[in-house]
C-alpha cells in the first residue's frame, strides 16, 4: 500500500517527502487512515540521533488520531468509520512479565512505532508523519467521540506519561501534587492532577507562566527561585511530577516530599545531576521513573479524558512546516503541542 509520508534520510537533514509502503490489513490488523499526528520531542530527538539509537529513513509520529478504514476478519470491536488512536507501541513479545500484566512498554522486545526493525515493507517501523497505517488491533485504542481529535492526539504520549505515574501512585482527593515544569508534559500533569481531585500545585522558576498555569487548573504557583517560598512547602507534598526535560539539580525538590513521598521523572532520558542521599534517608522519600503505559492504561486514561474532557493545548501545523516546527521546539516556542493535520499531506 503506497503511502505518502515525511521522513529524515539521516541525522542532519531536514525531513522532507517520503514515499512509504504500508502492509496489507492482515486478519488481526486494523487499516487506518491518518487525520492528525502528535509532534513529541521525542521525535526531533529520533530525527537527530540525540539518543544514538535512530535508524533512517526515520519517518517519525506515534501520536496519532485517525478513522478506521479496514478491519481484518478478526477484528470485531472495530469498524470503518471508528475513530481511533495509535501511540508509542505497535508490538510487544506478549509472554514476557510485563507483557502478562499489560505493562507492554516494559517489554524487552518491544516494537516502537518508528524506526524499529519489522518485517514490514522497508524493514523499519514507519510513523505516523504519514497518511494511513496499520496496527494489529490490541495496539489500537478507541477515541471518545466527544474530544476534539486535533488536541487528543498528544494524549497519546504526552497524556498517557503523566497519567500513568498519578494513577499508579494513586492520586486523588486527598493529595497534594507539584507538577515541576509547564510544557508539553507539565501542562498535561496540571489538567490530570486537578481532574483526579488533588490539590495541584505548578512549580516553576518562571513567574510569567503563574497565569498559565491556574488557567490549566493548579490551585498554587510555586517559584523554585524563591528560597523563603520553599522553605515553607517543605513537607508537604505526597507526589511530585518532574517533567523537566533537561539534566537539572534534584536536590533543591526533594525536601518538598513528606515521609514516604515520591518524585517521578518522566521528562528526562538521562543523566541527572549528582543526588543527595540525605533527604531521601531521613524521609524514606523515593526517586522513581515512569515510562509512557500499557494499552489497557492508555484506553483508560482515554475514557478518563472522555469523561472529563480533557485535552491538549495545541497549535496545529501543515505538514510542510515540520521543520520549523522543531526549529520553534528547541526554543521551547509552542504552548503546548505541535499537531500537524496530515489533510495537508499530499
Amino acid at each position: 500500500m503506497p503511502t505518502p509520508a515525511y521522513a529524515a534520510a539521516d541525522a542532519k537533514s531536514d525531513l522532507k517527502p517520503f514515499a512509504i509502503e504500508r502492509r496489507k490489513v492482515g486478519p488481526k490488523d486494523v487499516g487506518i487512515s491518518i487525520d492528525f499526528c502528535g509532534v513529541c520531542h521525542s521525535d526531533l530527538h529520533m530525527a537527530r540521533n540525540d539518543w544514538g539509537m535512530s535508524q533512517y529513513p526515520l519517518v517519525p509520529g506515534h501520536e496519532m488520531i485517525g478513522t478506521v478504514t479496514e478491519v481484518g476478519p478478526e477484528v470485531k470491536d472495530l469498524k470503518p468509520g471508528d475513530r481511533v488512536g495509535v501511540g508509542c507501541l505497535v508490538d510487544s513479545c506478549r509472554a514476557c512479565d510485563a507483557c502478562k500484566k499489560d505493562l507492554e512498554q516494559f517489554c524487552p522486545s518491544m516494537v516502537l512505532t518508528y524506526s524499529s526493525p519489522t518485517k514490514d515493507p522497508g524493514g523499519l517501523t514507519f510513523g505516523g508523519y504519514s497518511k494511513a497505517i496499520v496496527v494489529e488491533r490490541r495496539f489500537v485504542v478507541r477515541v471518545p467521540t466527544n474530544l476534539d481529535p486535533a488536541a487528543a492526539a498528544p494524549l497519546l504520549c504526552a497524556g498517557i506519561t503523566t497519567y500513568s505515574p498519578l494513577a499508579h501512585w494513586k492520586v486523588g482527593k486527598d493529595s497534594t501534587v507539584g507538577v515541576i515544569g509547564l510544557g508539553g508534559l507539565g501542562h498535561m500533569g496540571i489538567k490530570f492532577s486537578h481532574a483526579m481531585g488533588a490539590r495541584t500545585v505548578m512549580i516553576t522558576r518562571s513567574p510569567g507562566k503563574a497565569g498559565d498555569a491556574k488557567k490549566l487548573g493548579a490551585d498554587d504557583v510555586l517559584l523554585s527561585t524563591d528560597d523563603s517560598a520553599m522553605a515553607e512547602w517543605a513537607g508537604k507534598f505526597d507526589f511530585l511530577l518532574n517533567t523537566i526535560p533537561v539534566a537539572h539539580d534534584i536536590n533543591p525538590y526533594m525536601p518538598l516530599l513528606k515521609v514516604d513521598g515520591v518524585m517521578c521523572v518522566v521528562g528526562l532520558m538521562g543523566e541527572l545531576e549528582s543526588v543527595g542521599t540525605v533527604p531521601m534517608v531521613m524521609g524514606r522519600r523515593t526517586i522513581a521513573g515512569s515510562l509512557i503505559g500499557g494499552l489497557k492504561e492508555t484506553q483508560d486514561m482515554l475514557d478518563f479524558c472522555g469523561k472529563h474532557n480533557i485535552v491538549s493545548d495545541i497549535e496545529k501545523i501543515a505538514m510542510a512546516d515540520i521543520n520549523t516546527a522543531y526549529d520553534r521546539l528547541q526554543k521551547s516556542d509552542v504552548k503546548y503541542r505541535f499537531v500537524i493535520d496530515m489533510t495537508t499531506l499530499n
